[in-house]
């Protein structure tokens, strides 16, 4: 086994070459260094051995988002002892944790104190007490069965791996969710991530994001900055204001955002007056961006490289090549596919389609695809032919870069016309009151479905629907414009920011299959 084959090892090379350097810092809870997270990862991989753990297993990682610098101990040492790390939200539920620990087999749970209530007396789980961020565990007050988060790392600091094969699995990673029914994607360690390791030039600068550990997203973000010679930043909840703050502060070169991030920065009073002439990259990533918020983040950082990126748990680590103004002069793309990933479009017959033609999107990447965990069924759906079928509904231009128009199960069919949703999104959000917009179909007794806008106005910002329907008309065809608006304070997202368009549909009354127009204020998610 080679340092470049195992996340953990590579983190050892980088103990080895600038131990002292700040590998990581969570903005308001602390720093560690890479000999101190290096070192804590081995010891808390012996503790997990002695705790049971053998190769294979699963170990589930439940901590809240503060508690950042532990997460990425605790995901370290899970593959330094040979386990399988199991991420899971703190949001979840208690029967939501059942399920999830009954399907995935974990035979130990890296508890934070603050969730010891989800976790039941009657499943074969060894639970470790961790203390919440910036605490230290008190003599006697382990609320859990098992041991607590600081005898798991009364163990030998030195170097520790668990020798492992690059084809074993790494992790188990529940999807977002956005129809209400997460998947578990299994990673193994050789296709955990495209970005090779190589010891880099120690640059001091730093990259700045804050999705959560647990999300596709996030995770690519415990080690990726360290590979590119960064250091990472993570804010534990993201906050315009300080995020602001941060980046004056810490100068970091790449950021990452996601949509309603963009948008919550544009809002706030000190966005215009703000520095942010450190950041060169600016990637925009888990949802569609409307092209007026990328513009407008373009026009604020000139020099760096702002896009809308695109990716998904079931592909790993696919990026699209945004140069700096191309995004402006090709509004609604999200780059181009960079090799070694390919990405297609094609029929419902699996033939590829015409540039600027509207197809599904497929993708694949070298290398064994990534599987969904004990269900080989959803499985042979999913990957075909080592394509990766991803749901998805878009274009590639002449040029090949990818446009992403939308979810196939959400296209909706009026009259016989079928209708991209992000198509309309991105035309009504082009208003200056507008916030944020979602559009869904609902049924509809002649037209077969119909067009609904749910709303979220800008702070101070006044539009009723007949403004808003006027002002659409003007940039798409009239069949595609909403004929029910709906005014809500927010729009129910998952944790990586996708909108979750099935809570939406539980706010519409029942007078939204009415066929004529109508709008109103309905109360939000």
């Amino acid at each position: 086994m080679t340092m470049a084959q195992l996340p953990p090892e590579q983190l050892h090379g980088m103990a080895e070459a600038f131990g002292d350097n700040t590998a990581y810092r969570v903005v308001g809870r602390g720093s560690m260094t890479f000999s101190g997270w290096d070192t804590d990862a081995s010891r808390a991989a012996r503790g997990l051995l002695a705790a049971g753990v053998q190769p294979g297993d699963r170990v589930t990682i439940h901590l809240e988002a503060p508690n950042a610098l532990r997460w990425m101990i605790a995901y370290a040492a899970i593959h330094r002892a040979g386990g399988v790390a199991v991420p899971l939200n703190p949001q979840l539920t208690r029967p939501e944790v059942e399920r999830m620990l009954d399907h995935s087999g974990a035979v130990v749970a890296l508890v934070e104190e603050s969730l010891a209530d989800r976790y039941p007396d009657d499943r074969p789980v060894v639970v470790v007490a961790v203390p919440p961020a910036g605490d230290a565990a008190q003599p006697g007050g382990d609320p859990l069965p098992g041991p607590l988060w600081d005898q798991l790392l009364d163990q030998d600091p030195g170097y520790f791996q668990v020798a492992r094969e690059p084809g074993d699995l790494a992790d188990i990673l529940y999807t977002s969710g956005t129809t209400g029914h997460p998947k578990a994607v299994a990673v193994r360690h050789d296709n955990s991530s495209l970005v090779p390791f190589k010891r880099p030039q120690w640059s001091g600068g730093g990259w700045l994001h804050a999705s959560p550990p647990y999300t596709f997203a996030g995770l690519s973000f415990v080690y990726t900055p360290m590979k590119l010679g960064l250091q990472g930043i993570y804010l534990p909840r993201f906050d315009a204001g300080t995020w602001l703050d941060t980046v004056e502060s810490d100068r970091p070169g790449f950021v990452f955002l996601v949509p309603a991030m963009a948008t919550l920065l544009l809002e706030h009073p000190r966005f215009d007056t703000a520095d942010l002439g450190s950041v060169v990259q600016c990637t925009v990533g888990s949802a569609p961006l409307s092209p007026r918020v990328l513009e407008r983040l373009q026009e604020k950082m000139p020099d760096a490289l702002v896009s809308n990126n695109y990716g998904m748990t079931e592909a790993g680590s696919v990026y699209c090549l945004m140069p700096p103004g191309e995004a402006v002069k090709r509004p609604g793309s999200v780059g181009k596919p960079l090799a070694p990933a390919e990405i297609v479009c094609v029929d419902g017959d699996g033939v590829g389609v015409a540039p600027d033609e509207v197809g599904h999107v497929r993708m694949r990447i070298p290398g064994r695809p990534r599987e969904y965990y004990g269900d080989p069924e959803a499985t042979a759906r999913t990957w075909v032919d080592g394509w990766l079928v991803t749901g998805d509904l878009g274009k590639l231009d002449r040029d090949g870069y990818l446009y992403i128009v939308g979810r196939s199960k959400d296209v909706i069919i009026r009259g016989g016309n079928n209708i991209h949703p992000t198509d309309v999104e991105h035309a009504v959000a082009a208003h200056a009151a507008v916030r944020e917009v979602s559009v869904l179909g609902v049924d509809h007794p002649v037209l077969g479905e119909d067009v609904v806008a749910f709303v979220v106005l800008a702070p101070g910002s006044v539009a009723d629907a007949d403004e808003l329907r006027d002002h659409t008309l003007g940039l798409v065809a009239r069949y595609k414009v909403p004929r029910q608006w709906y005014f809500v304070d927010e729009l129910p997202r998952n944790a990586t920011g996708k909108v979750v368009k099935d809570r939406l549909r539980d706010l519409l009354p029942p007078a939204a299959v009415d066929p004529g127009e109508s709008s109103a204020t309905v109360s939000g998610p």
